[in-house]
């Protein structure tokens, strides 16, 4: 195996990869408009998948939303 400053010493000058736009295909890849969330450990154990989480936290606004229409009142 060659040692880094060797394997550095091959690549031409010319070659100037540090502008290089990386772009990610394949099934992993997110949808751009996905947004991406982290939960607590025993969040995720009550809402195993986004539906869920998105199903609660749509129940939750219109809870927040109905409370806030009553006080107004």
């Amino acid at each position: 195996m060659k040692k880094t400053s060797e394997m550095d010493d091959e690549l031409r000058p010319e070659y100037d990869f540090s502008k290089l736009t990386v772009v990610a295909r394949g099934a992993g890849r997110r949808k751009p408009a996905e947004t991406t969330v982290t939960l607590a450990p025993d969040v995720a154990k009550l809402f195993p998948t986004s539906e869920a989480v998105n199903e609660a936290l749509r129940l939750l606004a219109k809870v927040a939303r109905e409370s806030t229409m009553r006080v107004e009142q």
